[in-house]
Order: structure tokens, then sequence, then C-alpha cells
């Protein structure tokens, strides 16, 4: 049966990070995948936010996120405009609202979205804002909530001893992880060099431990924050 999947990310990049070759697989499976971006992704390079000095350099990560998205093969890509690193600044309220309207307007049976304690702040932002619009209320569509890492940022996470742990593993062919290897070099603003964790070899590298631990090639791991059958 086909299904529709929404993957919710903080930045441009955390979504294939976290799951790109996973929507990769289900794109290629006959599921209907799209993709919600909630914050901008530069401005938390300034000292005090200047999203109008960025204009040139958020239009190039813009495009950068729908090449990314056309080559995991999802239908749909939004990108809102959310501070970058800063969105512990925003009411709660308005974030959930924002999502509450994209999970009205697609109905998902699967929800993609942070792991709860990330270092970074959006991450964790973003997670209980999901968590919240996704909660189980008589009707709701989503029946499957996941939680993915991003590396260069859950891995960091030294606090609260409440570690990323996953319990479900999407096995990745080749040419899903040739996939989402492609639409990360899309992003090639954001990607670093080796040994950086945000670098090509140590995605690579993750999703092959991650497929170790399942006896794959691949893999993309996540925790299951709910699933109800």
């Amino acid at each position: 049966m086909k299904k529709t999947i929404l993957t919710i990310a903080a930045h441009p990049d955390d979504e294939i990070l976290g799951c790109g070759g996973t929507m990769a697989r289900l794109s290629e499976e006959g599921h209907n995948v799209h993709i919600l971006i909630l914050a901008e992704g530069l401005t938390s390079r300034q000292v005090i936010r200047d999203r109008n000095s960025k204009v040139t350099e958020l239009g190039d990560l813009a495009i950068s996120a729908k090449k990314s998205a056309e080559v995991v093969g999802a239908k749909s890509i939004e990108l809102l405009d959310f501070p970058d690193n800063r969105m512990d600044s925003i009411d709660r309220l308005d974030v959930i609202k924002v999502i509450e309207e994209k999970l009205d307007e697609l109905n998902p049976s699967i929800v993609f979205t942070h792991f709860g304690n990330d270092l970074n702040i959006d991450h964790r932002v973003v997670n209980e804002a999901v968590v919240t619009a996704c909660r189980p209320i008589p009707g709701h569509s989503v029946r499957e909530l996941y939680f993915f890492e991003v590396p260069s940022s859950t891995e960091w996470q030294i606090q609260n001893g409440i570690y990323f742990q996953p319990n479900v593993f999407f096995e990745l062919g080749n040419s899903h992880f040739k996939k989402k290897k492609e639409a990360l070099l899309s992003y090639d603003s954001e990607m670093r060099n080796f040994p950086h964790a945000r670098s090509i070899e140590a995605v690579e590298a993750l999703a092959k431990w991650r497929g170790a631990s399942i006896g794959a090639n691949f893999a993309e791991a996540f925790i299951a924050g709910r699933v109800i059958k």
C-alpha cells in the first residue's frame, strides 16, 4: 500500500544527513515522500541576525535543498524561515502550529524527525514540536514516528546521559546510499572535509557501521518514538 511520509527537519541538510537514504528507498518503493524544513540555516554565524545580508546565500541554500530533494525522490519540499539556531526564542506554539498545518495538508502515516537530546537547540525544539503535533488524538493520521541522528550534532551531546540508541534500522542498497551521497554533494556549502563528522567520508562510515550492526552493507538508524499497529 502506498504511504505518505513526511520528514521534518530543522535546517537544510539535516533531512539528508538524518534519513536521505531511507527517503530514497521509500520513494523507490512507490511511497510519497515529502520534506518540511523549518529554519533558514545560515544566520547563526552572525552575532546579530541579519537575514537581508544573506539573501543570496539563502537563495543558493534553497536551490541546494530542492536539488537534494529531487535526488532522493521527494514529491515536495517546503522551506520556512525560522531563525537559525535561535528557535528557542520562538514561542513553541508557533512552531507546533506550522507543523500541524503541514500534517493536515498531507495526512502522513509516517513522520521522521530529530532525536530529542541532540546538541543543536533547533533540533531539540523541532523534536518537541513534532512530538506535540503528532500526539495520538482520535483520527490523527500519523501511525509511525521515528527519530533520526544528525552527524556532527547528535553524537556531540554529552548532557543528561540520554544518548541515541537506535532500535529501528532501514537497510539501504548501494543505490540508496549513492543517492544520499549525491544529495549531500548538493549541499557543498554545508559539508566539511574529513575527519569532520559532517564529511562525506564520515557519513559513509556511519552508514556502513549502522549497516554492519544488522548484517548489511549500509543502513540508517532510528529510535521509534511511537508505532501504532
